[in-house]
């Protein structure tokens, strides 16, 4: 189980934001290849969840960011979903979802949430609640899909 921290962009320390800054370069620049821009102006508005192991809490083991509706899309969105490639194969990936999912709703009661996922995610994101609602469209090189979570649907 990992250790959950909900927190405005305002009270991310500094050394919170480089690692989460690394981790999503790590995994969506370098890893994927993927040349974009990451730092978008969204996350000073964002909600960000970041998830550590009790045994080793200054890692940053899993993390997501959640978007208040209007900034993206006309829905609340929940993007940069991101586990560290060392510790993969844990499930940690379904656990950030169901909290960052808990966490939206808290925040945000009874609202849909939208994403744009990775078309080879679809089944992931289908298994929490979310339903494909576009074609598949490129984004910076790679397959995406908008997908929808009705509102109200329990986490």
């Amino acid at each position: 189980m990992l250790s959950w921290q909900w927190s405005s962009f305002d009270e991310l320390s500094p050394r919170e934001l480089y690692q989460i800054l690394r981790l999503r370069q790590a995994v969506f620049a370098v890893e994927q290849n993927c040349v974009y821009q990451d730092c978008d102006n969204a996350d000073q508005l964002s909600w960000h969840l970041t998830g550590r192991e009790a045994h080793q809490p200054k890692k940053l083991c899993a993390y997501l960011r959640a978007v208040p509706a209007g900034v993206k899309y006309a829905e609340i969105s929940i993007g940069r979903v991101v586990t560290n490639p060392e510790l993969r194969d844990r499930g940690y990936g379904k656990q950030l979802m169901n909290e960052g999912l808990k966490q939206v709703q808290q925040q945000w009661p009874n609202a849909a949430i939208r994403i744009g996922a990775q078309a080879h995610l679809q089944k992931f994101y289908n298994a929490c609640g979310f339903q494909t609602v576009s074609a598949p469209y490129d984004e910076d090189g790679i397959a995406h899909v908008e997908m929808l979570r009705p509102a109200a649907t329990p986490v």
